[in-house]
């Protein structure tokens, strides 16, 4: 029988608590390891306090996410290179095999210029894997901002290495079983979560949007997928620990369930 993947938590899934409360609850609820979004909490900037988390909670960094938000545009300087030689190093560090990282805002032209023989680059120089994500079209009423670049479709260039978002699918009303079916062995990440098809980002618990996640992970199951799948819901309306605990329970269970059973 083939190995199943990884089942981690993003530590974007339990904000507003923290990157070490995410350790906490991964490991009472039995995930396999954690991805780190690297945001504006300081111990998610911090090699060494996420080192003292591994040690303490037994539980390994299968993933690092750079940090490619608006709201992180200061974090380990400003120039986007440079934010990916540092999740490279710490992603090193910590025994993390893959980096998210998104697609350049197309107003950063020289980076999205750079983006594809960039990262190709970066990628010969390391084992650690670069995943580039799925974005969406932003869109407003009826209209629709192009806001990536080279493309927000991962699958209209030739990344090595890509990771997919359920979430984002929804947002750009895109079929995540073609695309999984289209990408091929070059997926080798998943960001397990759902959505309606609405033009906010969601990232609501698997199985309560729209989209065919179940489907898509019998189809990954069937493929012998072994990339990491990544719990990344928002839990930030739960209005106790508790609830969001249920929430995170149950996107675990939905993603070993899909897969054939428990590990």
């Amino acid at each position: 029988m083939n190995q199943r993947p990884l089942v981690g938590l993003s530590t974007s899934s339990v904000f507003p608590e923290s990157t070490a409360a995410a350790f906490e609850i991964a490991a009472g609820l039995g995930y396999d390891g954690l991805e780190i979004m690297v945001g504006t909490d300081a111990t998610s900037q911090d090699s060494t306090a996420l080192r003292a988390l591994v040690d303490y909670h037994g539980l390994p960094i299968l993933a690092i996410h750079a940090p490619c938000l608006l709201v992180t545009q200061r974090v380990w300087g400003t120039a986007p290179w440079g934010k990916l030689q540092r999740a490279k190093d710490v992603a090193e560090l910590l025994g993390a095999s893959t980096i998210v990282v998104h697609p350049p805002f197309r107003w950063q032209r020289s980076y999205a210029r750079e983006f594809v023989t960039g990262l190709q680059r970066m990628s010969d120089e390391t084992d650690v894997r670069f995943a580039v994500e799925n974005m969406y079209p932003w869109r407003a009423a009826k209209r629709e901002l192009e806001a990536y670049s080279p493309s927000w479709d991962i699958r209209d260039d030739d990344y090595p290495h890509t990771t997919l978002d359920f979430s984002h699918t929804a947002v750009s009303r895109t079929d995540p079983l073609l695309m999984a079916h289209d990408l091929g062995s070059r997926l080798s990440h998943i960001h397990l979560a759902d959505g309606t098809g609405s033009a906010r980002d969601e990232h609501l618990v698997p199985g309560r949007g729209t989209q065919p996640v179940g489907e898509v992970l019998e189809y990954l199951a069937a493929e012998s997928f072994t990339g990491a799948i990544i719990v990344e819901v928002s839990t930030r309306g739960c209005s106790t620990r508790e609830e969001r605990v249920a929430d995170l329970a149950e996107a675990l269970d939905f993603a070993r369930r899909s897969f054939g059973g428990s590990r």
